[in-house]
């Protein structure tokens, strides 16, 4: 992306898919409809929670840049957002979270087990709406992702002060994120009619924005200065997950640094304080930048998996959707 070229707005970006969009919000909540209070509240409640649905939008942009956008395609985008949502749901029963894009997280509200019964009900719920596609293929794709993504949560809840490797982090962020959004933009090419090297093309599109994301994420995790990522900063490390910031403090820092900051990784309960004294050292070793970097190569890299596409309103969307994610940097 040209740093001197100030992003779209995301509203802006979506222009080419807002009807679709609408219509996937009505479908995620028409959907859901049940005589179950409890199912209903907790669901209609973290749906309705904010978020930017981007994986929904991708897989729209992706069946808009090879075909049309139907009515199996928006239902598509809200199985996987059904999808999402129920990891949500799990993860944060996982980390313990309190809060959830600045507002109480469904386990604070309705408990525990709430939360992670509802998560399963939006699991099965995705996949028999997408089980009366009566499309193998489509299930098959879908099954591989969520079976990635419970893999990557996996290693990362295994992974230790011991383990700070970026190519083991790689693994993990390509599992639990990545692989959902690129199963978002093939499935939605597929229902389009993509053949099999646009279909693969716009799955690497859809691996590399989503480590691209994941990896900004990350970074905001640490910026204690960014006000706008609804979330609390330094989350990652008060549960001391290794994510590329921390490990390429630790890999990079001087002895001295390095050692401070796996005493802090020891101590039993890590204050906001830790988390500035942590930031200060990533300033220090340009640790933020660094994730910030390797971000934008992701980014570029899923752009060019759009050669040889017919250019389009959807493809400069998605073009454009790769550089906004960038750009939630400060």
């Amino acid at each position: 992306m040209n740093k001197h070229i100030k992003p779209l707005d995301y509203n802006t970006i979506l222009k080419s898919i807002k009807e679709p969009l609408q219509k996937v919000e009505e479908i995620l909540i028409g959907k859901l409809q049940t005589d179950i209070s409890l199912l209903k509240e907790v669901s209609h409640y973290i749906l309705k929670a904010g978020g930017k649905r981007v994986r929904p939008a991708l897989l729209l942009l992706a069946g808009g840049a090879v075909g049309k956008i139907d009515e199996k395609t928006c239902i598509s985008a809200a199985i996987i957002e059904y999808i999402h949502t129920a990891t949500l749901l799990h993860d944060d029963v996982v980390d313990n979270a309190d809060f959830r894009r600045s507002k109480k997280a469904a386990r604070s509200i309705w408990g525990n087990e709430a939360a992670v019964l509802v998560g399963d009900y939006l699991f099965t719920i995705s996949f028999q709406y997408l089980a009366d596609f009566e499309n193998t293929e489509l299930v098959s794709l879908l099954s591989t992702a969520t079976t990635a993504m419970a893999k990557g949560e996996i290693i990362q809840l295994e992974r230790d002060n011991s383990n700070t490797s970026e190519e083991e982090y790689l693994e993990i962020i390509h599992n639990k994120t990545a692989s959902l959004i690129g199963a978002a933009m093939i499935i939605g090419a597929k229902l389009a009619g993509a053949d099999e090297e646009q279909s693969d093309k716009l799955y690497k599109c859809g691996i590399n924005i989503g480590m691209a994301f994941q990896m900004i994420d990350d970074a905001l995790d640490y910026d204690i200065k960014n006000a706008k990522t609804g979330k609390s900063f330094g989350t990652d490390l008060k549960e001391r997950k290794m994510t590329l910031p921390l490990s390429h403090l630790i890999e990079n820092g001087s002895g001295k640094d390095s050692e401070r900051v796996l005493k802090i990784l020891d101590i039993d309960e890590i204050t906001d304080q830790h988390v500035t004294e942590v930031y200060e050292l990533m300033e220090k070793y340009q640790s933020i930048v660094y994730t910030i970097k390797r971000a934008e190569q992701y980014s570029n890299a899923a752009k060019d998996c759009l050669n040889g596409f017919t250019d389009s309103i959807y493809i400069q969307s998605i073009k454009q959707m790769s550089d906004f994610i960038i750009s939630r940097k400060v």
